[in-house]
């Protein structure tokens, strides 16, 4: 073995989008920091769908963006097809979902990276973690070569032993065309840590010179597109349409009689697949009475034929793909570029991670993205981002960067990991979100924007333009509630032209904005006095007076979340010694080691009564030391 003469800050195992954010994140906090994969090529890779964002994911991606993050800035340097989805639904469930030039993403990604101060890139496949008295201490690689460091991120996505199937055939593989991590499995195993096995999917890869795109329904983006950073002034490049078309009885006929053949009903994968986003085979025999299912055909590039088929999602034999594939409309003609395919891979059970996503087995160790046992590039980033953070901010001796469920999306993840685990890939949705009127994508920069700034990942000239905007949106809220205009034959045709009834007395310009069917910009045209001020700030301004009660509720809700929070639990507590607890209660509390009385009630099974027993205990042992303390 050689130990490379070079001693790292941080070392980061994995450079897909969860290794990219930590990576990023570390160096740009000051860190040296080396970040290793198997292929330099394919850093950034987009293994499935290529979009960003989208219901939920769009928050993470935003919240990704105002602490620093570079995702965002990505996809808008990249992206081509920007739509918000659920426009006509509440604020707290519109989301941004973007297209991606497969190949530019990934390139555009890598070149952040190379450009990254005290940030060095090397290929190589890692092949056990080192440590020392239970403290990470450096990697060492199939080549021989241990590199040393203060702290290590793990972010191997489904490489961990990863296995792909195609009809009953399977091989070992990380993704299609890459080796899998086979070694560094045993590697946490024999430092303590317990594994499972989860499975994933991917669709064909269609010709679209073979597709008839004329009998689909087109789905184009929005004009003007909007940007997911707020760095990102506008979107300057053309977008591209995406097309919609539908399976038929014909299509679940061919799928019904080849299940013999599908490796998910024959009992060849192990592994627990996603709930939410499941197979075109599971779709057909768990809703059996659906007559059809959407397809989405989406557009892998600007310069390349290559279509993804959004919604069918199979480890059928490539036989069985093509042959339900030309039951479809537009698609009697297809040919495949790749074959879609399942995967299961290797996880640790995220209740061996602390908050920070330090594990609890070895200090300074982190684990991001799936390897937790979550699905989605956007929640891997997310992951990814705040290992950096947590691992950078240990290393500088400072507190970590805990974000809890009341201020992001970001925390509820975290928290829904690390407290209740879980078995199957987790992906996020705005209904795990508690606050979620207080958790919108608009105002991810004014819940977050300035803890990026104090960490070191937000410049000053953003945070500056921050507190401006901030400042702002402060400022037309204050005017809206104090300039009334009086009933006139002129407002009044206003008001009924806009759909709304007329006022009779005088009137705040913030009330006439509480109505249900007037806009922000239906105020500027009534107010001839108005600020001319940015979209985004005004639909800021307008959901914060439109929804000001529902905020003021859920703000006093979360003042009680944050007692809880705030409460916090000793760590060195033995829980095997707290008379009256049920052996399940000490078992899940032994497990998942919460930090306060807030994570410990959200652990699945625990009790009122069982807190209460928890709380009589510490304060009893504080009473003990008090007394101790006087009397010494």
């Amino acid at each position: 073995m050689y130990t490379y003469d070079k001693k790292y800050d941080v070392i980061v195992i994995g450079a897909g989008h969860a290794g990219c954010e930590a990576a990023l994140a570390a160096a740009r906090m000051g860190c040296t920091t080396l970040i290793l994969t198997m292929n330099i090529d394919n850093i950034a890779m987009m293994s499935c769908n290529p979009a960003i964002g989208g219901l939920a994911k769009g928050h993470l991606v935003c919240e990704i963006d105002a602490l620093g993050g570079e995702m965002a800035r990505c996809i808008d340097r990249t992206g081509i097809q920007f739509r918000i989805l659920n426009k006509v639904k509440g604020p707290a469930v519109q989301a941004s979902r973007a297209q991606a030039d497969k190949l530019l993403y990934r390139i555009d990604m890598k070149s952040v990276l190379e450009r990254q101060d005290r940030l060095y890139i090397k290929q190589a496949i890692v092949d056990s973690i080192l440590t020392d008295n239970g403290r990470v201490k450096g990697v060492a690689t199939d080549t021989g070569i241990i590199y040393i460091s203060n702290s290590v991120i793990v972010t191997t996505g489904t490489f961990l032993n990863g296995l792909i199937h195609i009809g009953l055939s399977n091989f070992p593989a990380g993704r299609a065309g890459e080796f899998p991590s086979t070694k560094l499995s045993d590697s946490l195993k024999d430092i303590g840590f317990r594994l499972g096995r989860l499975k994933t999917g991917t669709t064909p890869r269609l010709d679209g010179r073979t597709i008839d795109f004329s009998v689909m329904d087109i789905h184009e983006g929005d004009d003007p597109p909007i940007p997911f950073s707020y760095s990102t002034e506008r979107i300057t490049q053309g977008q591209i349409p995406c097309y919609l078309t539908y399976t038929n009885e014909k299509t679940h006929r061919v799928i019904r009689e080849n299940l013999n053949r599908s490796p998910l009903y024959s009992g060849a994968i192990k592994g627990v697949g996603p709930r939410y986003c499941p197979s075109i085979e599971d779709k057909v025999v768990r809703f059996y009475d659906k007559e059809r299912h959407q397809i989405f055909l989406e557009p892998e590039g600007r310069n390349t034929h290559e279509f993804y088929a959004n919604g069918l999602s199979t480890s059928l034999p490539i036989d069985i793909q093509i042959k339900f594939l030309r039951t479809i409309r537009g698609l009697e003609e297809v040919e495949i570029m790749k074959p879609g395919y399942a995967i299961e891979y290797d996880f640790v059970p995220p209740t061996q991670i602390f908050p920070t996503l330090e594990t609890k087995p070895v200090k300074r160790l982190f684990l991001a993205g799936q390897i937790n046992g979550t699905s989605g590039y956007e929640e891997a980033a997310a992951q990814g981002l705040m290992a950096g953070i947590n691992a950078a901010l240990m290393i500088r001796g400072k507190e970590p960067l805990i974000l809890d469920r009341s201020n992001a999306y970001i925390g509820v993840l975290i928290d829904d990991l690390v407290t209740k685990g879980t078995e199957e890939p987790y992906r996020m949705f705005t209904s795990r979100a508690e606050y979620r009127l207080l958790l919108r994508q608009d105002n991810t920069d004014m819940r977050l924007r300035e803890k990026g700034f104090k960490i070191g990942l937000v410049s000053k000239d953003e945070y500056e333009r921050f507190l401006d905007k901030r400042n702002r949106i402060k400022m037309e809220i204050e005017r809206l509630t104090n300039i009334s205009i009086r009933p006139s034959r002129i407002t009044n045709d206003k008001l009924l032209e806009i759909g709304t009834e007329e006022i009779k007395t005088p009137t705040s310009l913030a009330n006439l904005l509480r109505r249900p069917n007037i806009k922000y910009k239906d105020i500027e045209a009534i107010d001839g006095n108005g600020n001319a001020i940015d979209e985004r700030i005004g639909k800021q301004v307008e959901i914060e007076i439109k929804y000001h009660g529902y905020i003021k509720r859920q703000l006093a809700q979360v003042e009680k979340f944050k007692k809880w929070e705030q409460e916090k639990m000793p760590q060195s507590i033995d829980y095997d010694h707290i008379p009256g607890l049920s052996l399940e209660v000490r078992e899940k509390l032994n497990t998942v080691r919460p930090i306060s009385f807030g994570q410990a009630s959200r652990i699945s099974g625990m009790t009122p009564s069982a807190l209460s027993i928890i709380m009589i205990y510490i304060e009893k042992i504080r009473r003990t030391k008090r007394a101790r303390d006087e009397k010494a």
